[in-house]
């Protein structure tokens, strides 16, 4: 939960960052400044890539390529053209989808318990759709962030097939790789354009937490918590990214704070608690 919290942070930080740097410079910055803090990870698996098969490496493509490459894009692009409060309310969308794709790709069992829970997630953010702020967003913004919603749960079920033969670190490094190697011709063309003697010390200083929660530390949370839960457990702790957005909507933008916002938070808090009674129950 805490990995999808930092998901939802970054992605309502992200707008501030636009203004300096445009959607491709900016991904391209991103993966550049990972790249460099993960060096040590990649030193530390650097001898074991020769034996990754031939289906893992598709699959470590194709979650880098939906769930980094074009997640980020979708999501600079959309937040562009957007609210924060609609992209929340969009990627409140999350549990029910990747539960959907849970079911669907990986044959796991929806139960009533991950049922009601996921159920609480929707109805309580849901709830948030209310709010006029998100009135002004455009049907470009808008859609865009549907395509991010599907890139992510995409990136989730993916990422549990992934933990069963590889280590969070090796899967985090793959995926920035990827992404650094994919914005590159679009972010060299778009650097151009950026006047980086103007960019501020802030902008700086909150493009390196940007790209580190990014690229590392929510890829290596979640990936060490899918190690543990079926992807449509995780499916529920995701509700943590669009009320974070949303939060910090409020606090950053001045959205008001109203008794939706609440609802949606409770509605949350006891999902999460259900699912967690849960799993412990069957560890038990």
């Amino acid at each position: 939960m805490l990995s999808m919290s930092l998901v939802g942070s970054y992605v309502a930080l992200s707008k501030q960052l636009l203004p300096s740097f445009p959607p491709f410079a900016l991904a391209w910055v991103r993966f550049i400044i990972a790249a460099i803090f993960m060096v040590p990870w990649l030193l530390e698996w650097r001898g074991r890539w020769r034996s990754v098969s031939r289906l893992d490496a598709l699959v470590l493509f194709g979650m880098s390529f939906f769930g980094n490459f074009l997640f980020t894009m979708f999501m600079l692009f959309g937040v562009a053209h957007t609210s924060v409060a609609a992209a929340g309310i969009i990627m409140s969308l999350l549990p029910a989808t990747i539960a959907v794709l849970s079911v669907v790709i990986l044959r796991e069992r929806l139960t009533v318990p991950i049922g009601l829970a996921l159920l609480l997630a929707i109805v309580g953010v849901a709830a948030l759709s209310v709010q006029k702020d998100s009135v002004g967003s455009s049907l470009l913004g808008n859609s865009l962030m549907v395509g991010a919603l599907l890139c992510e749960a995409l990136y989730v079920i993916g990422a549990k097939y992934l933990t069963d033969g590889f280590s969070p670190k090796q899967i985090a490094v793959s995926m920035n790789t990827t992404g650094l190697i994919l914005t590159t011709p679009l972010g060299l063309y778009q650097s151009t354009q950026v006047d980086w003697g103007s960019v501020s010390f802030g902008a700086w200083a909150l493009l390196v937490f940007y790209a580190v929660s990014a690229s590392q530390i929510a890829p290596w949370l979640w990936f060490r918590g899918l190690k543990s839960i079926p992807a449509s457990r995780a499916g529920v702790m995701t509700v943590a990214l669009p009320l974070t957005a949303a939060a910090l909507g409020i606090y950053l933008f001045g959205e008001t704070w109203t008794v939706w916002h609440t609802f949606a938070f409770v509605c949350a808090l006891f999902g999460v608690v259900l699912v967690t009674v849960t799993g412990q129950k069957k560890n038990g």
